[in-house]
């Protein structure tokens, strides 16, 4: 099968974060047992998805990884010309949910795969496939304490996100919660025999707005723009109508941290705001949406030497979108983000990547295998 194939079948799973991926694992599993590749499911604790860990090569000695996710974001926009879920060509475009994230990516790795298997390989080229990115990296991390018994220390992990196959090094670290506060409903007219989640909510979200505020005076890391961490809230509801006291309001906020910064940290004073609510009889919910560390590989660092080698120019310093790899680096492996595809181009309806995107990854990854072979 050719990339084209590949990616066809790919893009026609329609693998929705947060949704059983039995279907797409069970296929590529089954593709690269063909190619006499040693591949393993990794079920996580849903039960209904896992991981994929493969490897060409021996297990033994320390290679390379090669990274992605099997999961899309929803389709359910209105503006799609044609099926998500089927790809579509027309000229060098190809159409399709996760076309460029991020299956694109996943198709060339797999189109290598014989061309990686002929060359014998001194140093193995792993394969880490994982679920639920999409919903803040809940897969990987699995995958992740698993390496140990699968193969020995990489040498590093090659992200395969869109970034225009230039590298990346950096990016920021993500948290994200939502807070419910649950009051007393009852009639307008008595205020005082009800209890007002929305007026309590206002306290939290001013701690949202005085910290996001102070955050805008660092620490600050210039490889970012803006150059500081971040927190905003992002989506607020509650209440029925007018004339009734509400009982209950939701809010769900995220920070963006600059590497050296813990994105949970960013959260703490929004928590300790709305959980001191709990004296005046409301009841907190404070639940974890999503979390990354931030990515920051040096820039003399080997892998960065050597993407710089293989693609043929210098890795950028950072990205404003966040991705697996920091989880990576905080496993003490060396992370960096190269994949082709446009990032402008995910989440959208007539999502697409050209052709030429896709040769030249798969030039990058047969690079990559005669670097192995050597």
């Amino acid at each position: 099968m050719d990339v084209f194939d590949i990616l066809d079948r790919l893009v026609a799973f329609p693998s929705v974060a947060g949704k059983p991926n039995g279907d797409i694992a069970g296929w590529i599993e089954a593709y690269l047992a063909k190619h006499t590749t040693q591949v393993t499911l990794l079920p996580g604790p849903e039960g209904d998805r896992s991981n994929l860990f493969a490897t060409i090569g021996p297990c033994d000695v320390p290679g390379y990884i090669l990274s992605g996710h099997m999961d899309v974001v929803p389709a359910s926009e209105p503006q799609w010309s044609s099926s998500p879920f089927a790809l579509r060509k027309e000229g060098e475009r190809l159409y399709g949910r996760g076309t460029t994230d991020m299956k694109g990516f996943l198709a060339a790795v797999l189109a290598a795969v014989p061309a990686l298997a002929a060359l014998r390989l001194a140093r193995p080229i792993h394969f880490a496939f994982s679920y639920d990115e999409e919903v803040g990296c809940r897969g990987v991390p699995h995958l992740i304490a698993r390496l140990p018994e699968l193969c020995a220390q990489p040498l590093g992990v090659i992200v395969g996100e869109p970034s225009g196959l230039r590298a990346v090094r950096s990016h920021k670290g993500k948290a994200a919660a939502r807070l419910i506060i649950n009051g007393r409903s009852g009639h307008s007219s008595r205020p005082d025999l009800g209890l007002n989640a929305i007026h309590a909510m206002a306290g939290a979200l001013s701690a949202v707005v005085s910290e996001a505020e102070r955050l805008t005076n660092g620490p600050f890391d210039p490889d970012f723009e803006p150059p500081y961490s971040s927190l905003q809230a992002g989506v607020i509801a509650g209440g029925h109508q007018v004339n009734i006291i509400p009982d209950t309001c939701t809010l769900d906020l995220e920070a963006r941290a600059v590497p050296g910064v813990d994105p949970a940290s960013l959260l703490a004073p929004v928590k300790a705001r709305a959980e001191a609510l709990a004296a005046q009889g409301f009841r907190v919910e404070w639940k974890p949406m999503s979390a990354y560390p931030a990515l920051s590989l040096p820039q003399d660092a080997a892998l960065a030497a050597l993407l710089r080698e293989l693609t043929g120019e210098v890795p950028l310093a950072a990205v404003s979108y966040g991705t697996e790899a920091g989880l990576y680096q905080d496993a003490g492996l060396d992370a960096i983000i190269c994949g082709p595809g446009d990032i402008d181009r995910a989440h959208k309806p007539d999502e697409y990547i050209l052709t030429n995107e896709l040769a030249a990854c798969q030039r990058l990854i047969g690079a990559l295998g005669a670097r192995c072979a050597a």
